[in-house]
């Protein structure tokens, strides 16, 4: 995959319709999650991800880091490998 960031390779492929890996789907549910926990899921919606402030946007990948720690994921770089 080279260097291109998680999120960006899951964004081309939801584009393209193209299929998810596990890891990547799980990686989405848990953000759709915390966005809801967060009360940003209708914004997200109606608006798109794009409409987020920075300072949701950095409270939903903080979570998310902390999210993952806890469930004992992979780190997005060790997700790209496989």
């Amino acid at each position: 995959m080279g260097k291109t960031p998680l999120k960006k390779v899951i964004k081309a492929k939801l584009k393209a319709n193209r299929e998810l890996t596990e890891m990547e789907k799980l990686r989405e549910k848990i953000k759709y999650e915390i966005a809801e926990e967060l009360g940003l899921d209708e914004k997200v919606k109606k608006e798109g991800w794009g409409a987020l402030t920075a300072e949701e946007s950095g409270r939903i990948g903080g979570m998310m880091t902390k999210r993952k720690k806890t469930l004992n994921l992979p780190k997005n770089k060790d997700i790209l490998k496989n």
